[in-house]
């Protein structure tokens, strides 16, 4: 992976959605994916390294009475 840096000010918003649709599909599920191992890293040393955190997407689930 090549490293990009780039300098803008703070009222210079760019649209990064527009760069991301400009990106295939296999690069933007990569960016995801280190995006949630940082993720997964950071929580992690909150928590201490004794808890297990299961490798994958997080699951939700919603009981509701009827």
């Amino acid at each position: 992976m090549v490293t990009v840096v780039q300098k803008t000010s703070l009222s210079d918003q760019g649209n990064d959605f527009a760069y991301w649709q400009t990106q295939s599909y296999e690069k933007r599920i990569k960016a995801l994916e280190e995006i949630r191992n940082e993720y997964k890293q950071w929580n992690q040393s909150l928590r201490g390294a004794g808890d297990h955190v299961q490798p994958g997407f997080q699951r939700v689930f919603r009981i509701v009475k009827r």
